[in-house]
């Protein structure tokens, strides 16, 4: 080991490289001769066409599912427009229900208030109706009873008042008046 050591600082002294050295050249000739090669073969093999073929074909693909993403964006923004207008059109469909409904409530409400004037009229009339012939019925009772009492008053007083000579004169009155 330390005669490497003192063969690779005798190199260094010298100024020169101390690499191995394999027909004729040294190490980083043979680097660059592999490098060469390599290089060689993959544009032999057209790697550099399969990697931009790859690349485009990568670069399509993109391309179309952008294409299919802006498609699928200019449907659902008109889906999502469609069904704004419905609900627009809901909303006013509800708001006319909603007016129709208040008339028609407004229009019963009226109906049951004439309804009920009418019903009240109509009861007021009955009872004063009723009140009237209770008032006649019994001015009709007071009458008979005014009537009976004038009569059995009047029997009363013709008995107690006239006799039999009386019943001949008035007889002979109302013969001769005849």
């Amino acid at each position: 080991m330390a005669d490497i050591l003192s063969i690779l600082a005798g190199a260094a002294e010298e100024g020169g490289h101390a690499g191995p050295e394999a027909l004729w050249l040294q190490d980083y000739q043979w680097v660059s001769v592999a490098m060469l090669i390599l290089i060689g073969i993959i544009v032999w093999k057209k790697v550099p066409g399969l990697i931009t073929g790859g690349l485009d074909a990568k670069i399509q693909a993109i391309r179309e599912q952008l294409d299919e993403a802006k498609e699928l964006r200019a449907q659902a923004e008109a889906l999502r427009d469609e069904y704004t207008a419905k609900m627009t059109e809901a909303e006013k469909h509800a708001e006319a229900m909603m007016e129709n409904a208040q008339r028609d409530a407004d229009a019963i409400l009226e109906k049951a208030e004439a309804d009920s004037k009418l019903m009240v009229e109509r009861r007021k009339r009955m009872a004063e109706d009723k009140i009237s012939a209770a008032e006649r019925e019994a001015i009709d009772q007071v009458k008979a009873a005014a009537v009976a009492a004038a009569a059995s008053a009047a029997r009363k007083l013709i008995a107690d008042k006239h006799g039999a000579d009386a019943d001949r004169k008035l007889a002979d009155e109302v013969i001769a008046s005849i």
